[in-house]
């Protein structure tokens, strides 16, 4: 792993330490992370980081101080601050001690992004991926038709042809899509994705166009599209299936001319993309159906990939298990070694209607709950609720059956305060049990102030 490629990044909330993480290491960089400014101390003793992202109140040190302890290990090392509200003064002060940067959330990832490449350049380091560079997206698979398919994707990374991917929610078809650009010679160049199925037909058109200043109520300067982003790099679409049949046609135009028309512009725009589309629908049956352009579909379907869901691939199960639990270890700090043999037995049994998502998740908690180094059945939580375990299921069927005559504020409430019960009060560990973030818990314990002492002592 080269050196020239590490980020630190300091993040006290476990949901955006793991955000952060996901969105430099997408972008081919290494990441690293500390849970608090003395834990981060110790990363900076043992490794040479380059950049480090924290957020602006760091558990353990004032800005001013950690800012001086970076510096004191590099004096080189760039430091970007997030924060949720930080004041002009606040802001100058920290850069004018030494901080690259202030962002304030919500993040703007492009930005983000865009001060990340710009730090390595004043270090003069290289940045993003390249034909020296370690691929940030690792596919971990034993299972022989995944490593066919892996085989078939370096084969194919460097056509111009068009991709598409299918498989149920949950397989890995971006992970498939990012490793495809990362062996391509588009690597270099952006990789964009977008969800059609997440934004509505209005914001789609404008987003993968681009519009034009003055084009509809609200658009008051030109930008441009995520076609034009992704110019000499690659552009994913997702659940491509879900999108509007009209703006199918503007899309078959792009693919057969290499050129987009603003929203409101008057000049088409060249572009150089290539296109890698997914879907975890029949595409097919919405053909039949009259849903999906079958002209479309002849266009995109170049090169097909067809990704097994995990049940499937059985062999598989076992690396993937592993291979998350060393991952929620490093994010967690934890120092769970492996799963017992009843545990790996009962994950090789399950379904897993999720696949490796529901995988990745299950792991998650277990990590988080393990009592000591090896996983238990019971730490899994498979056929059970969150808050069941094999030896009080009774007594949580009660306390759920008990919630049914309460309103809907009361059920919350109720049920937070279970959570932290039955973690003896670790915010972190229920705020992972209720799938919430440590910020919003921390919210509604605020609104149930009279009922704190009780629950978090000291």
């Amino acid at each position: 792993m080269a050196l020239d490629h590490q980020i630190l990044i300091v993040e006290v909330d476990p949901k955006e330490r793991v955000a952060l993480r996901k969105l430099v290491e997408e972008r081919g960089y290494h990441a690293t992370t500390a849970r608090d400014g003395n834990d981060a101390q110790k990363k900076l003793l043992n490794d040479e980081f380059p950049l480090v992202i924290a957020n602006y109140v760091i558990p353990g040190f004032s800005s001013r101080k950690f800012l001086d302890c970076v510096k004191s290990h590099n004096e080189q090392t760039e430091v970007i601050f997030i924060s949720d509200h930080v004041s002009v003064e606040s802001a100058v002060e920290a850069m004018r001690f030494g901080a690259m940067d202030f962002i304030c959330r919500p993040i703007d990832t492009d930005q983000l992004i865009e001060l990340v490449k710009k730090s390595f350049t004043r270090n003069g380091k290289s940045v993003g991926h390249g034909p020296n560079s370690v691929s940030a997206t690792k596919i971990v698979a034993q299972d022989q038709s995944m490593r066919r398919l892996m085989d078939l994707a370096k084969q194919i990374a460097d056509s111009r042809a068009s991709v598409l991917i299918e498989g149920e929610s949950g397989t890995g078809k971006e992970l498939f899509a990012r490793y495809l650009h990362e062996h391509s010679q588009r690597c270099q160049s952006p990789f964009i994705a977008v969800n059609c199925g997440a934004l509505p037909e209005t914001l789609l058109e404008s987003e993968l166009f681009g519009h034009e200043k003055g084009a509809f109520t609200g658009a008051i300067s030109q930008k441009p599209g995520k076609f034009e982003l992704a110019d000499r790099g690659t552009l994913l679409l997702d659940e491509i299936t879900e999108m509007q049949f009209h703006l199918q046609a503007k899309l078959l135009r792009v693919l057969q001319e290499k050129e987009i028309d603003r929203v409101g512009g008057r000049h088409p725009v060249s572009v150089d993309v290539r296109i890698i589309a997914t879907t975890n629908r029949n595409i097919r049956k919405a053909i039949e159906k009259g849903e999906f352009r079958s002209d479309l579909f002849y266009r995109l379907n170049v090169i097909p990939f067809k990704i097994p869901p995990l049940r499937d691939r059985h062999e598989d199960i076992p690396v993937l298990a592993q291979y998350f639990v060393e991952k929620y270890n490093q994010i967690d700090g934890r120092n769970v070694k492996s799963l017992a043999t009843s545990a790996l037995n009962q994950l090789l049994q399950h379904p897993f209607p999720g696949n490796v998502r529901e995988l990745e998740n299950i792991i998650e908690r277990a990590v988080l709950l393990c009592n000591g180094e090896t996983i238990q059945p019971e730490d899994l939580f498979i056929g059970h609720t969150l808050l069941e375990t094999p030896s009080d299921i009774s007594q949580d069927f009660e306390f759920e059956q008990n919630l049914m005559s309460f309103p809907l504020k009361e059920v919350e409430k109720k049920l937070i305060f279970h959570t932290l019960d039955k973690t003896n009060g670790n915010r972190t560990h229920a705020a992972k049990m209720l799938g919430i973030s440590v910020r919003t818990l921390r919210n509604k314990l605020n609104e149930y102030k009279e009922k704190m002492d009780a629950l978090e002592p000291g």
